[in-house]
């Protein structure tokens, strides 16, 4: 059985081999860049971690997944979600999902927000389908703007990536 728990600091350089590993999908769909982009750096994992906002799911005392979060805007900005292949399709991210809303919802914050591809079907159809919007440009808070612009600054192809939000 699996289980959701907050994340050790020991443990994040196995978020990062998660976090590789879940890239794996986007070379079958041609996109060999994102599959070979580096995982989130130790630094932004550990303060994200210090924060208590890195969760992981356990299985067979094995981590499989993990969500990561930072504050944007008032809301729980899930900077990295990540679930390992051959974890896949089982639920474990709407799990997570759910379990960074409560959280949230007990901090006193908002909503989730993430951003994402909007044509990869594990990406915006997928965070659709587990109650996030896709919001327009009018519609971003200053530093979910601010998200976007760091992403196109790094070459991600900004009509592929959509902000999303998610109320608590």
């Amino acid at each position: 059985m699996e289980r959701i728990r907050t994340a050790t600091a020991d443990e994040l350089g196995e978020l990062q081999r998660i976090e590789v590993a879940s890239g794996a999908p986007f070379r079958e769909i041609g996109m060999i860049d994102i599959a070979d982009a580096p995982p989130l750096d130790l630094d932004t994992l550990g303060e994200c971690q210090r924060a208590g906002r890195v969760w992981v799911v356990e299985a067979d005392d094995r981590q499989i997944a993990f969500a990561a979060v930072r504050l944007v805007d008032g809301c729980a900005h899930v900077q990295q979600l990540s679930v390992h292949p051959g974890y896949a399709r089982r639920g474990l991210g709407r799990r997570l999902l759910d379990h960074v809303a409560g959280w949230a919802a007990g901090q006193g914050l908002s909503a989730l927000t993430l951003t994402t591809f909007r044509s990869v079907p594990w990406n915006a159809p997928y965070y659709a389908r587990c109650g996030f919007v896709a919001l327009s440009p009018a519609q971003l808070d200053p530093d979910l703007a601010q998200v976007l612009a760091a992403e196109a600054a790094l070459g991600l192809d900004m009509g592929e990536r959509v902000a999303m939000r998610r109320p608590v």
